[in-house]
């Protein structure tokens, strides 16, 4: 790379072999030769049952969808709100893109609780657990925020939400690759991840989880042509059998036959194909064991060096994050010229870590930050 990058957290870069995955792509959508046994059905399940084994997933609980935005939706629909009512529990480090969703939902009527930040960058569990009653009917969270990598337990949450008869649903979209996740054993009824950041692949592909538990309890919150599944018979076109209906059909199994989407980004299937592999061949433990020296070092000496530190110490997450008053202005330009990339905000920036990221990138970052000016 021509600069150092520690932006993965935005967008990864796409590792080469699934540029190479791609390269092939193309040549077969421009029929530039013959590929015989190129089968996208056989990608796309090989997609979705690489992306359950990174977390803790079987594939019939899992489904291809556009977007981590519309996982969230499409259970927030299932559920019935806003006309269902009922509490919302949410927190302040939830994606921030969520709390446009949730403001639309109080104004509807709905009771949104919105926990907020510890000094310490956490949610406190003690808050959680006084704002979960049983009027409460979905708790909505991010398993590793967005904002400063702070890391929920995800097994304490459901079990707290599930003695008040309420659903969770995780946002994966920062833990999906980059931080051990099991959402069957940790109890998520729901969770969503797009894959252009810690899965290395690309924008419009995404994948929605839905516990098997709760399939049959909620509603089909639309209609999509891939949730049609098993038989499929027209009655209207000529030769067709006779039937009262324009066809009959079925519902395909699991996740899919209540969430599905339409076409999806088969660009996305062939590259995530590639790296979903890289990534279970690393393993997720061993590339959390591999950054935490490099995210220890950014935070003790920031520390040192006066920096508002936002997320907690012993994280063990690739986000780094510090609170920085106008830090876009003092910042950008510093950075720029000495060939950094990483997420700057207007009070705070966010330094992202991964597998091609060392300490040389590391020492780099620290030698051009200064200590931390006065606010």
């Amino acid at each position: 790379m021509p600069y150092v990058y520690l932006d993965s957290g935005s967008t990864h870069p796409m590792p080469l072999g699934a540029r190479a995955a791609l390269e092939e792509y193309l040549r077969y959508k421009t029929r530039d030769g013959l590929w015989p046994g190129y089968s996208m059905d056989a990608k796309e399940k090989a997609v979705v049952e690489g992306f359950g084994a990174l977390v803790g997933a079987a594939p019939d609980e899992l489904t291809m969808i556009q977007s981590t935005t519309m996982g969230e939706n499409l259970v927030l629909q299932a559920l019935g709100f806003p006309e269902a009512g009922g509490r919302i529990v949410t927190d302040a480090l939830h994606f921030f893109g969520s709390f446009y969703t949730y403001g639309e939902l109080g104004k509807a009527g709905v009771d949104v609780v919105t926990l907020p930040m510890t000094p310490e960058g956490r949610i406190d569990m003690q808050a959680m657990a006084a704002a979960v009653n049983d009027r409460t009917k979905l708790v909505s969270i991010s398993h590793v925020s967005t904002t400063n990598g702070f890391e929920h337990d995800l097994k304490a949450v459901c079990d707290l939400a599930h003695a008040h008869g309420a659903y969770v649903y995780a946002d994966i979209v920062h833990g999906a690759g980059s931080t051990p996740l099991d959402l069957r054993a940790a109890g998520v009824d729901f969770a969503a991840s797009s894959s252009y950041k810690w899965l290395m692949g690309d924008f419009g592909l995404a994948f929605l989880y839905v516990r098997r538990e709760v399939q049959e309890k909620i509603a089909r919150p639309w209609w999509g042509y891939h949730q049609v599944g098993g038989r499929f018979v027209t009655h209207v076109f000529p030769f067709d059998p006779p039937g009262e209906a324009v066809a009959d059909y079925g519902y395909a199994p699991g996740a899919t036959g209540k969430f599905a989407m339409g076409t999806t980004s088969w660009t996305g299937v062939v590259q995530l194909e590639h790296s979903l592999g890289f990534i279970r061949g690393l393993g997720v433990d061993r590339i959390q064991a591999y950054r935490q020296p490099m995210a220890d070092a950014i935070q003790t000496e920031l520390r040192r060096r006066g920096y508002q530190p936002m997320t907690p110490l012993g994280s063990r997450t690739p986000l780094v994050a510090f609170a920085l008053k106008d830090a876009r202005a003092k910042l950008s330009d510093l950075l720029a010229r000495n060939d950094l990339r990483l997420t700057v905000s207007a009070n705070r920036f966010r330094v992202s870590l991964s597998v091609f990221n060392d300490m040389n990138d590391v020492d780099r970052l620290l030698a051009v930050l200064p200590k931390a000016p006065p606010a």
